[in-house]
This record gives C-alpha cells, sequence and structure tokens, in this order.
C-alpha cells in the first residue's frame, strides 16, 4: 500500500499554473516521481488527489467504485479556478430553466457526465450509432472536403492567419453542426450561442427551436436518432442537446492549433509527416498523448473505501486523474517528453477512458488528421510567427484544461 501523505511534501496542494500545452509543469512530473497519486486540495474544502501515473490514472477511470458525482473541482494556483457558471466543455448543468422536477428542484436531464451505472449505459447508447466508426467514415469525404474549403478561405485573406481563429475552430464548429443536425441556416446562431458566450437560457430556446424545425425533417444525425427513440423523454432530449452542443468541439479545435504549434516547433517531425503522410493515423494518437488538453479530467468520488494500484482513497474521497501527467508517464513510454510522429503513442488518455471516455474520438482523429494534412501540405513555408500558448495561460475551464490561445503563422 502506498502512504501517499508520507511519501509527498505537497499535501493539500493546488494545480500549478506555469505550464504550456507542449511543456507541462515540472510539478507534475515531480509529483509522478514522488508517487502514483498526490494530496490535492479542493474547493470544498476537502483533501482528495491527483493521480499522474499512467496505470493509477488509467485504472481509475475504468473502476465503477469511483462515481462523477458529486462534481467537486479542484483548487487552482492562486486558489481558485476560472468562473465557471457557463463554459464550453463544462460538467454543463443540463437543467430546463424553469422547470421543476416533482420534488420542486432543478432537474439534471441527461447530463452524461454526473451519471453512472444503468442510467448513463441507456442515454449514451441512443446517441452512440451517430459517433460509430462506420458512420464516422461515411463522413470523411465531407469532412476532407469542408476542410479544404477552410483552408482556401484562410489562404484567401492574405500570407498570414490566425490557425484558432481562422482555421481550427471553424472547422471543428462545422462538423459539429452536421453530426448534431443543426441546419445550415443556423450555423451562424450556433456559433454565437455555443462557440461564444450566452446564457443557459438562450442556448435552450435554440435547441427547442431547432429541435421543432427538425421534427419533420429527418437525416444521418444525432437530432434524428433522439428524436426516433421512444426511450428519451423530451427534457433528456433538450438536455443531451445542450451536453452535446457544448462538449467536444473546443477539444478538436485546441488539438488542431495545438498540434501546429508542436510541429512547427519541432521541424524534424513536421518534414516527416510532410514527406510520409500517410503516417498521420499514428501521428494524431502521438498528438493527443504530447499536447493533452486536460491537465485534469472530471474528478472521481470514491463510493467506497477503495484501494486500486496500491492507493487508499477513502468514501467521499474524490481523485482527479492528470491525461497530461499520465501521458508523460516514462513508466509507459520512452523519452515522453519529445514529439515523436512515429512512436506507438495507442493508450494515451487524451481521450479520456472507460465508461466517460470521449464519445466522439473517432471522429475528432478524422477531424485532425484532416485540419493537419491539409494545413502542412498546403502552406509551403508554413512558419510560426507567435503563440500565446508558448507562455503559461490561466486555466480554460474548471477542471483545469490548457488554453489553446492564438497561433499566428505565415506562409509562401
Amino acid at each position: 500500500m502506498t502512504d501517499t501523505k508520507a511519501t509527498c511534501p505537497y499535501s493539500g496542494a493546488s494545480l500549478p499554473g506555469d505550464g504550456t500545452p507542449t511543456r507541462p509543469s515540472p510539478t507534475i512530473a515531480k509529483w509522478r516521481n514522488e508517487g502514483p497519486a498526490t494530496p490535492l486540495q479542493y474547493q470544498d474544502g476537502h483533501e482528495g488527489l491527483i493521480a499522474t501515473q499512467y496505470e493509477l490514472a488509467r485504472a481509475i477511470l475504468e473502476d465503477p467504485r469511483f462515481s462523477m458525482r458529486p462534481e467537486r473541482m479542484p483548487m487552482g494556483p492562486t486558489g481558485h479556478l476560472v468562473n465557471d457558471d457557463d463554459l464550453p466543455n463544462a460538467a454543463l448543468p443540463a437543467e430546463l430553466p424553469g422547470e421543476l422536477d416533482a420534488d420542486g428542484q432543478i432537474s439534471e436531464h441527461a447530463n452524461l457526465l454526473i451519471l453512472d451505472g444503468a442510467e448513463h449505459s441507456r442515454l449514451r447508447r441512443i446517441v452512440t450509432g451517430s459517433f460509430s466508426l462506420k458512420k464516422v467514415r461515411a463522413r470523411r469525404q465531407w469532412i476532407s472536403n469542408m476542410v479544404a474549403n477552410q483552408l482556401a478561405e484562410m489562404k484567401s485573406k492574405g500570407k498570414q492567419a490566425d490557425v484558432w481563429i481562422d482555421y481550427a475552430r471553424p472547422i471543428a464548429a462545422k462538423t459539429h453542426c452536421r453530426v448534431i443536425g443543426i441546419p445550415d441556416s443556423q450555423y451562424e446562431n450556433f456559433v454565437r450561442l455555443f462557440v461564444d458566450s450566452s446564457t443557459a437560457q438562450q442556448k435552450y430556446d435554440f435547441i427547442r427551436e431547432v429541435l421543432e424545425m427538425r421534427k419533420d425533417d429527418p437525416g444521418e444525425d444525432v437530432i434524428t436518432d433522439l428524436l426516433a427513440s421512444d426511450e428519451i423523454s423530451n427534457h433528456e432530449v433538450q438536455g443531451l442537446l445542450r451536453l452535446l452542443l457544448g462538449a467536444g468541439r473546443d477539444s478538436v479545435a485546441y488539438l488542431i492549433a495545438t498540434t501546429t504549434v508542436a510541429l512547427l516547433t519541432n521541424p524534424d517531425q513536421l518534414e516527416k509527416l510532410r514527406e510520409h503522410p500517410e503516417l498521420i493515423d499514428g501521428a494524431i494518437e502521438e498528438f493527443m498523448r504530447f499536447g493533452a488538453m486536460f491537465i485534469t479530467v472530471f474528478p472521481r468520488t470514491a463510493l467506497e473505501d477503495v484501494e486500486v494500484q496500491g492507493v487508499s482513497v477513502k468514501a467521499g474521497q474524490s481523485v482527479s486523474v492528470s491525461t497530461v501527467g499520465a501521458n508523460r508517464d516514462p513508466g509507459r513510454w520512452e523519452q515522453p517528453d519529445d514529439l515523436d510522429i512515429t512512436r506507438d503513442a495507442f493508450g494515451h488518455l487524451g481521450f479520456s477512458h472507460g465508461i466517460h471516455g470521449c464519445i466522439g474520438q473517432q471522429l475528432a482523429r478524422i477531424e485532425i488528421g484532416e485540419g493537419i494534412n491539409q494545413l502542412i501540405q498546403g502552406c509551403e513555408g508554413l512558419r510560426l510567427i507567435e503563440a500565446e500558448q508558448l507562455e503559461p495561460m490561466p486555466f480554460a475551464h474548471p477542471v483545469a484544461v490548457y488554453e489553446a490561445g492564438s497561433v499566428i503563422v505565415q506562409w509562401d
């Protein structure tokens, strides 16, 4: 058994804020070297743990004795994290404003991020079909064409652009709308409400309007599957869409932007991929490993006293898994701080793991692959001018994720 308090001098530590996407905080490596888990202070005052070693991290994510409820957030470097009232990809409350359950409380309809067991499986199963490998592969040509159009639009404005704003975000948003089933006529409204900032009420008003538009207009998308299902209530449909419209999109955009930075600051890897574009599938896994977005994923709370990988966790105590830490564990990968597109990086935790693993990961792989390959092949002399993410920035999310920031590039 590992006594984390006895071996780690960082008892009650907060998350370090001095890292960047391609150069994580050295504190995370120090914690990992000291043991599989480190005491971590949470916002509600209790002392939980952060798992930074790969084997422990993976074991916790797949262990049903840990629950996503209740949501507890670890402390950030200034004693708190960012405002989490309404952020993209947050543990979004699936409340329906003005709708109360039988006990007079706002209902938590279909929030997959805080459900476990059979209820989570039931709701996830309804939407899984739209993200199956077969369905995703059928969308590859559309994604490829859309990326080509976005690249052409970016290049038409001159010889310099911001990869984050002008390329990565539109690719992710347009794919998101296509797969979920947002009509083309509502794309700008989607961006205004879900990519930019808006209230929960405005988001639900938009969802209800889109559902009304789509009820007699079926297609190959998530909304069609939800409307056709007799296993789900109207409230659950709206709650699931509230979650899905806000989740995953920023992660894809982040990876396209961050991978661009990683390749342009590792020119040997850039040239290798340019010369051998067939390496892209394996390279995507390395991009996910090397540039992991989540310093910690949503905390898991022990439902009972648990011992896992030699670490004891008491009932009610939370554990935050650091995908950044686990993905750079030298016990799992050789020279983990090096970007190597020929590395076998499969098994990384960039898409999380277990029942709460990213439902859209196969789709994300195609978006990232097309986005990166077309960018580096289509922009001769591509070079990095500046990138905000090369210096530490505030966490972009209440569970502590790296921000992509502007990525200014030029080409010949």
